[in-house]
């Protein structure tokens, strides 16, 4: 069907183009009548405004960018539903790129995004990313960004985070006041900063506590996924006998260690207690039910979206725009597995 034009209702009704246009904009130089007259015309021939006029008018697309590690993540798509709610109210469409926690391809993505002119770019950074040249390009380009999650402390730029320092420093010690004396960690990989923040406060809290650090305790689980859990788990069983207690990085790795010890016949927590982080669906769901930090997936991706449009807003009016970091607050949820 061809696209119904301004030309062809002001043709119909034999009335001027800039008549139409300002009718259907309520113009008060228009009168009432002409008015209802055109938008009853242009609903009759089903007219919708070109967007692509309206955007190179208004130096708006109307778009912003969303690059995320993964989509079929618990974690992360509660922070969809929470950037999709908030952007929807304030009528922007949000374009959904995955980096399958792959540089390479976050750094193509990027570059799409900035082709297309989004109005800015939200990311959570790939577990491979170190280099961030793409994120100073964005930077240079003036288009506003927002890093969640994974970020990059040496990016100077707008951040919503959580302290995974002082999360996880909580979680180990719930495992100590637990009664647990040796405990071993499930960690991710040595780039991400979250993985890293992490670590240190398991360290720091087994320091704290008069508890010897003791390297082989630690687990790399690059995936920090379910596989990752098992593995772990089934080496740990391997190299110490001695272990009462593990924090794993996510609730997917904490899970994967529980269905090792449920084959086996551990009792998990009389003879092993078991933190995870995040606070996946599945965590209440299992048995045992999973003791975990409670991530909130949902409130991040409100306030990443927030945070984004108030510097979209700002670069509008040419105004200045102060980088903020926003820490929101985690919660320990203590369940059966401790």
């Amino acid at each position: 069907m061809k696209e119904v034009t301004l030309k062809q209702i002001a043709e119909n009704l034999g009335i001027s183009i800039t008549t139409v246009s300002k009718a259907l904009k309520d113009y008060p130089d228009v009168s009432k009548k002409t008015k209802a007259i055109v938008k009853k015309e242009a609903k009759k021939l089903r007219y919708k405004p070109n967007v692509f006029a309206v955007n190179l008018r208004t130096r708006e697309s109307k778009t912003v960018g969303l690059i995320i590690p993964e989509v079929v993540h618990h974690f992360f798509s509660s922070v969809i539903n929470g950037i999709i709610e908030q952007a929807e109210k304030k009528g922007y469409l949000v374009i959904i790129l995955q980096s399958n926690e792959s540089y390479k391809l976050e750094k193509k993505q990027i570059d799409l995004l900035i082709s297309k002119r989004v109005d800015g770019i939200m990311i959570s950074l790939a577990n491979k990313t170190v280099d961030i040249s793409h994120l100073e390009r964005v930077k240079e380009l003036e288009v506003p960004l927002v890093m969640f999650d994974k970020i990059s402390k040496l990016l100077d730029c707008s951040k919503i985070i959580i302290n995974d320092r002082e999360a996880a420093y909580i979680a180990t010690k719930h495992l100590i006041d637990s009664g647990c004396k040796r405990i071993a960690h499930f960690r991710g990989a040595l780039l991400p900063q979250n993985s890293i923040d992490r670590f240190l406060g398991y360290k720091k809290a087994l320091e704290d506590h008069g508890l010897p650090y003791d390297s082989s305790l630690v687990y790399i689980c690059e995936n920090v996924d379910y596989e990752d859990g098992i593995n772990a788990a089934k080496k740990l069983l391997e190299d110490h006998k001695d272990v009462d207690g593990i924090f794993a990085i996510t609730d997917l790795a904490a899970i994967g260690a529980i269905s090792v010890f449920n084959e086996r016949g551990i009792r998990v927590p009389d003879d092993i207690s078991i933190m995870g982080f995040s606070n996946w669906f599945i965590s209440s769901a299992i048995t045992p039910s999973l003791s975990t930090v409670d991530q909130p997936g949902y409130e991040m991706g409100k306030q990443t979206f927030k945070l984004l449009y108030k510097e979209m807003k700002a670069r509008k009016k040419n105004k200045e725009f102060e980088k903020q970091t926003v820490e929101l607050a985690t919660r320990l949820i203590k369940r059966n597995s401790t």
